[in-house]
């Protein structure tokens, strides 16, 4: 007997519901530890013991001592500062820098005299690396705090497994709830300090490894474009967008929604980055993509199509494509190509592929794929943009196993 289809994460059924309940269960238990973290003198302590581990010290010099000490106008640091997504403090004798932030702000000095950076693109790179890394530490802290809050829990139950648990841990009899009292000064700050010491060092280590080979990456692909005499940079831009996206968030919980995006950007990054193409961002329920020829665009719209149609747990997607001449800065695109694949991702049905006519006309055939003209799309900002359907080619055959006869229906066209 054939096994029974998979169900969907977002559908119901007695098993995902009891598994649910049980997550949710768990997930009330993590709130109310977190929220037994907020007495102020746990902040406070906690904010303080992060602040010597990962800064290297206290802050202790206000905007006028840190612009003194990096030999930076005060102007300059404040518009440094914010560019890298950093509030300045409202009372401007606010001991808010530390000496790592004296210590960039003389290496951000170093590049512009030495003439490596120009004055008038370090705001711009400061604010691109500040947005990158802002979402970097949002994920590795969320990983951080998952592991704290584990282990408070865990020095709750079995006291002694964590140093530093207190009298009032011993107390709780193991195996039983935790979450309800608030967790002792003592306690969090020595965990968290155990957690960054363990930790910090290996994300670190593993973020410079991905950042050292996608500069490996970049500097490949740019010597192979001066090689060739070729400076400008027309490639191609993509977008995946799931269908039904903000219907489908009311009708399923956070773990479940948290669950599904993972899952999305798994199968994306995967397909993506076996055909040589690039992430530029993920936007919720959509993925911005580059790749540098039609060829290579047009194998992963199709192969994202084939492998989100293979995960019984995702909707479905559309694609849009376009190529042509793009502005790349600081790791974004911008340009009228960007904005053509778009709006042709949101002009294209559930489980398609449209291209413009200048990625269609670019294809190198024969590539295993074909498009189909269809009618202009009428879209905001374009009337009447010209788009074809990319899809595979299937070789029609007639019941007797005969290739159709010439007038017959083409190589290039569906069997639909």
């Amino acid at each position: 007997m054939d096994a029974a289809p998979a169900v969907p994460a977002y559908t119901a059924s007695a098993g995902s519901d009891r598994a649910r309940t049980r997550t949710r269960e768990a997930d009330r238990a993590r709130a109310r530890a977190a929220e037994s973290l907020a007495p102020p003198s746990v902040v406070d302590a906690t904010r303080k013991a992060i602040e010597v581990s990962l800064l290297g010290g206290e802050r202790k010099y206000d905007r006028y001592e840190i612009a003194e000490l990096a030999d930076v106008p005060v102007e300059r640091c404040t518009e440094l500062w914010t560019a890298m997504g950093f509030a300045i403090p409202s009372d401007p004798d606010a001991a808010n820098y530390t000496d790592s932030d004296v210590a960039a702000l003389r290496v951000l000095k170093r590049l512009t005299d030495s003439g490596v950076l120009r004055p008038d693109v370090i705001a711009p790179i400061s604010r691109a690396t500040g947005q990158a890394m802002s979402r970097l530490a949002e994920w590795q802290v969320s990983l951080v705090t998952d592991f704290v809050l584990h282990a408070l829990m865990d020095n709750r139950r079995y006291p002694g497994k964590w140093p530093g648990g207190s009298a009032s841990d011993a107390a709780h009899t193991p195996g039983t709830d935790a979450g309800d009292e608030p967790f002792d000064e003592e306690t969090v700050t020595s965990i968290v300090v155990q957690t960054a010491d363990a930790l910090l060092p290996m994300i670190r280590d593993l973020q410079n490894h991905v950042w050292r080979r996608h500069l490996a990456a970049t500097s490949e692909r740019i010597l192979l474009r001066t090689r060739e005499g070729d400076d400008s940079r027309p490639f191609a831009v993509g977008f995946a967008d799931m269908v039904g996206y903000t219907h489908l968030t009311r009708r399923i919980d956070i773990t479940d929604l948290a669950t599904l995006l993972d899952e999305f950007e798994s199968i994306c990054a995967r397909v993506i980055a076996e055909h040589h193409g690039r992430i530029i961002k993920n936007v919720g329920d959509e993925v911005m993509f580059t790749a540098d020829d039609a060829d290579t665009a047009a194998l992963i719209g199709i192969a994202l199509q084939d492998a989100i149609g293979e995960a019984e747990t995702l909707p479905k997607i559309r694609v849009g494509m376009a190529y042509g001449d793009v502005l790349v800065r600081y790791g974004d695109a911008y340009g009228a190509v960007v904005n053509i694949a778009a709006r042709l991702t949101g002009a294209a049905r559930p489980g398609t592929v449209l291209v413009d006519e200048s990625l269609a006309q670019q294809l190198t055939p024969p590539n295993g794929l074909s498009t189909r003209m269809i009618r202009p799309v009428k879209v905001h900002g374009y009337s009447r943009l010209r788009a074809r359907q990319l899809r595979k080619k299937t070789r029609w055959v007639r019941s007797d196993g005969e290739r159709p006869a010439r007038g017959g229906r083409s190589d290039d066209e569906s069997a639909e």
